[in-house]
């Protein structure tokens, strides 16, 4: 009991000698020092909430017959849709990689959405691109000569869009069907697609802004466009997603949405 009440005589000491010494702070001193306390506080809580929100949203985009739901299945459990799968509506699943079951340890889940390739439809990528971490954009390399023109015209709008450009989302080029011995490589249809975005440069820069829908140009004035301009990471790959050779699409979303 004595050493409590010697306790409690010295706190209150402390508390009167604190008191003291704040009346003594000049009024402006004092407020400063609690607005950089509290300042420091939301800093510290926004940090620690940004990292906990993180997103895991993974968007696989492209034309329609690309071969984007196939990639979708097979990432998710490994099975094969034989023919072409047109998705009319957002095919979307959270899941761990088909690959990654067997892993030891927890891993963290990927939102996997497939939005449909449909012009009409293609509206519905802005309603997921705020929460995305990448964008794996999927080309057909097998039909690639056919399609690379709206191919192309579609990658810009993405390249050129205020989401992707402010967050610098980072894109994987995917050309999927590769094991097809007519396929086109990964190397040609970078090139050619860098060919027909320099064109679209050059067409759309001839329009007033008014009338065009990209919120961004893209590119270096005075140079041929190539995707190392960006000033969001584009990287090519090549897939199957009928034989399930999806090792690069899922290093490159792993780049981004750590296990």
């Amino acid at each position: 009991m004595e050493k409590l009440e010697e306790f409690k005589i010295l706190a209150e000491q402390w508390s009167h000698q604190g008191i003291e010494y704040l009346q003594q702070v000049p009024p402006t001193q004092l407020y400063a020092a609690i607005g950089v306390l509290l300042l420091t506080t939301l800093l510290l809580i926004s940090i620690r909430l940004v990292r906990r929100t993180k997103s895991n949203t993974v968007l696989l985009s492209g034309l329609s017959g690309s071969g984007k739901t196939v990639l979708f299945y097979q990432l998710r459990d490994g099975s094969s849709h034989q023919g072409t799968v047109t998705s009319m509506e957002p095919n979307e699943g959270t899941f761990v990689f088909h690959t990654e079951n067997t892993t030891k340890g927890k891993v963290k889940p990927v939102h996997l959405v497939d939005v449909p390739g449909h012009s009409r439809l293609r509206p519905k990528l802005d309603e997921f691109l705020p929460q995305a971490a990448a964008i794996v954009f999927v080309v057909d390399a097998l039909e690639f000569l056919t399609n690379c023109r709206h191919a192309s015209e579609y990658l810009y709008d993405i390249l050129t869009n205020a989401n992707v450009v402010k967050k610098k989302i980072p894109v994987l080029l995917c050309c999927n069907k590769t094991d097809k011995l007519t396929a086109h490589t990964k190397e040609f249809i970078r090139k050619q697609m860098e060919k027909e975005i320099e064109k679209l440069r050059a067409s759309r820069s001839e329009v007033s802004t008014a009338d065009i829908a990209n919120d961004f140009t893209i590119g270096i004035e005075g140079e041929v466009f190539s995707f190392s301009h960006c000033c969001n990471k584009v990287t090519v790959a090549e897939a199957s997603g009928l034989t399930g050779e999806t090792v690069e699409v899922q290093d490159f979303i792993r780049e981004y949405i750590k296990p």
